[in-house]
Parts: C-alpha cells; sequence; structure tokens
C-alpha cells in the first residue's frame, strides 16, 4: 500500500508543532506541494526522512495535511470502525450506557479529521469536512452499520467549510430513509429532530451539561432565550420551575420544532416561542424595558466568525448582544452567554464581558465558567478544538 501514498515532506524545524500533539500541517510548512487529487491518502516526512505519520493531503486546502495515524496503516473500514469503536466507548463512559443521543465522533479529537458524526437514536447525521473523509464515504458507511446497525445515515453538506476543501454537493439519505417524525431524550426531556431543515446536524448536543448548569437559577423566575433554535434551554428552564419562557429565533422550522417539543414535554402552557430577530428584540427591550423584564437570559447566538477576517466586527457583536442582555436585567438576574467560535479564545471570551459589562454600566460577576459537552472532547494540544465557552453572570 506504502506505492499509492503521496510522498510529503515538511520545510527544516516545521515538525515540532505535529510531535507536540497537532493534528494539521499547513501548506507553507512542505517543502513542496506535489499534485494529487484533494484527500488523497499521504506519508508525511520531516525534513530530515524521518517518517511522522499518514493522513490525508489536499493540496488545494490552507490545512495540507491531516493525520490519521503515527504509523503507516491501510485506512478502511476496519481502520474506520477501530475509531469509530473507540469513540463509542468513551461517549458510554461519559454518558451512561443508556444514552442514544450524543455526538458520536468529533473529528481530531477522535482522531477521525473533518469527521462530525451525530448519533439520533437509530439515525446517523454526519458532516464531512474534509476531503479525506469524503473519499471514505463507503467504507464508513460501512464501518457505521457493522458499529450501530442504524436505519439509515444522512449526510447534511451545508457547512461553509467545505468549500476550503473543495467539496460540494447535496445533502441527503446516503443508507436507509430518515423517519417521518424523530424524537430524541436529553435531561429527561423529549426533543422533536429536523436534521434536514435545522442547523448544523439538527440539535446542538454540545450545550447538553450547560443547560443543566442553569437549574438552580430559574424556578420561579421569567426567562428569555434568545438565539433559541429548537427550545432546549428554554425548556430545560420551563422544566424546572420557570413560570414563563420566552424563546426566540429567526427560523420558523426551529421554532416550529420547539413548540412540538414543548408539547411533547406537557411544557406548553409555560412557552412562547415566536419567530423574530433575537438581536434586534433584545435591543429594543433594552431601550425600553416595555411590557417585558425578565430575569435570566440566554444568549447563545450562531457563530459570528466564519474566518478569522471576521473577527474583529464579530467581536464587536458580541459586545453589543451581551451589553443589552446585561443592561435588560435588575440587580440579581442571571445571563448564561456563549460563544461557538474556534477564533474566539476563552481569554477573548473575557474580554467581551468586560466590555459589555462597561458599556451597560453594571456590576458583572461571573458565577460559572464552562465549555462543551464531554462528548465534544478537546484536545490539549489542539487549541482548534475547543471552541464554545460559556459563563454563567450575575448582574449586580
Amino acid at each position: 500500500m506504502s506505492d499509492e501514498l503521496i510522498a510529503l515532506k515538511l520545510k527544516p524545524g516545521e515538525e515540532d508543532r505535529l510531535q507536540a500533539g497537532h493534528r494539521w500541517i499547513f501548506s507553507n510548512e512542505l517543502s513542496e506541494i506535489p499534485e494529487a487529487a484533494p484527500g488523497a491518502l499521504a506519508v508525511l516526512q520531516s525534513s530530515r526522512n524521518k517518517t511522522l505519520g499518514i493522513g490525508f493531503y489536499n493540496p488545494k486546502s490552507l490545512i495540507a495535511f491531516r493525520l490519521l495515524a503515527r504509523e503507516p496503516a491501510p485506512i478502511n473500514a476496519e481502520f474506520l470502525r477501530d475509531r469509530l469503536e473507540a469513540a463509542l466507548n468513551r461517549r458510554k463512559r461519559y454518558l451512561g450506557e443508556e444514552a442514544t443521543a450524543y455526538r458520536l465522533c468529533f473529528g481530531e479529537s477522535d482522531e477521525l479529521p473533518g469527521l462530525i458524526a451525530d448519533r439520533f437514536g437509530d439515525v446517523i447525521v454526519l458532516q464531512v469536512l474534509s476531503a479525506g473523509i469524503q473519499n471514505l464515504i463507503e467504507p464508513l458507511v460501512e464501518a457505521l452499520r457493522g458499529l450501530l446497525d442504524p436505519v439509515a445515515i444522512y449526510q447534511k453538506n451545508d457547512h461553509p467549510s467545505r468549500q476550503l476543501e473543495g467539496l460540494s454537493g447535496k445533502s441527503g439519505a446516503i443508507f436507509g430513509e430518515l423517519p417521518a417524525e424523530m424524537v430524541i431524550e436529553e435531561n429527561g426531556l423529549k426533543f422533536a429532530v429536523d436534521p434536514v431543515g435545522a442547523q448544523k446536524t439538527g440539535f446542538y448536543f454540545d450545550q447538553r451539561e450547560n443547560r443543566m448548569a442553569i437549574t438552580p437559577f430559574v424556578k420561579g423566575k421569567c426567562v428569555l432565550d434568545l438565539y433559541c433554535h429548537s427550545g432546549a434551554f428554554a425548556l430545560n428552564a420551563a422544566k424546572h420551575g420557570a413560570i414563563r419562557v420566552f424563546g426566540i429565533d429567526s427560523s420558523e422550522r426551529a421554532i416550529e420544532s420547539a413548540v412540538t417539543s414543548a408539547k411533547l414535554n406537557g411544557l406548553e402552557g409555560k412557552c412562547d416561542f415566536r419567530v423574530g430577530d433575537a438581536e434586534k428584540m433584545l435591543a429594543d427591550f433594552s431601550a425600553t424595558r416595555q411590557n417585558f423584564q425578565p430575569d435570566v437570559v440566554f444568549v447563545d447566538p450562531p457563530s459570528l466568525v466564519p474566518s478569522k477576517k471576521h473577527l474583529t466586527k464579530a467581536l464587536r457583536a458580541y459586545v453589543k448582544i451581551n451589553a443589552n442582555a446585561f443592561r435588560l436585567l435588575r440587580r440579581g438576574g442571571i445571563v448564561a452567554t456563549s460563544t461557538c467560535s474556534n477564533h474566539i479564545s476563552r481569554q477573548a471570551f473575557m474580554g467581551i464581558l468586560r466590555e459589555a459589562a462597561s458599556k451597560a454600566q453594571k456590576t458583572v460577576r461571573l458565577l460559572e465558567m464552562r465549555g462543551a459537552a464531554k462528548d465534544h472532547p478537546t484536545l490539549i494540544t489542539m487549541p482548534e478544538t475547543e471552541y464554545l465557552h460559556f459563563a454563567l453572570l450575575e448582574i449586580g
């Protein structure tokens, strides 16, 4: 098999980051860029001809090499199943044997670079973000079927990073057929899931534990859930004693899912979900406080930083959103706020919150800082795998 591999060589001194545990090599770190199809398997060598590993090579991408294994090995359905089984066993250990809804594979953190796989009971939803994984889609389906015996595997191809890998393609089922209705359970609640029409794979598993962290603060309170998507934060609040919950999202399909989920849990009497511009409504509420003064506000916007060039503009937007949330609350109010971009570090997130508190002229106390759920593990040697920051704040 080694005859089929593309041979890559690093420039002198460029192997340190990979040897320290990172999984990517950038195009400017290679001594040359040989011609090859995107996602071709390649063996990487140091400038001194030491073999460093096998991985995916894409001459059209800034991330030219994604490490699969330190030692060359056949990359086939058996290899993929071994990696997926290891990932599955980690989820069973983190979440319990009975769990059936979670992120099964989190790309580089589970040693399958560019593969996002979410499990919704008997359905697997994939986001393929590297050309190498796309080239292996058939053995990947074989591995998933052998491991979990799903009724359907759906591939969602709308993630913008696919374009950076030279990938296109329509979303759709690549095995079986999606059930007409999909319902999962999380934290004792039932949720209607819509992989076809919703954002990402259909549900945000990364906030699972953060949704539980808000429960001590919502009993007897009025709650505003901004960018509520399918209402997971709102419904957790309603379940744990909130007297009234308002959820706002710009997606009509997400709001439809939220309304359905409220009915599934018998919480429709407490929950009011509306289609709207969350940022505009928050600004209006903060300026006038007309007819509405919540005790708790959840701020969970989608990523505003598609690339580094958008960072400065995004930071200003995050400051504005959080400042308006702080202004809206009385003394003792609670804000649970998040960012979900790996371009924003935890330090930068704290800077956002400090500036927002200054602009709002509010005393803001940090009660807790959290990250993504355990099925989204961070590689401590690869900062790019840490992307979600979540803060619980008290307004003074």
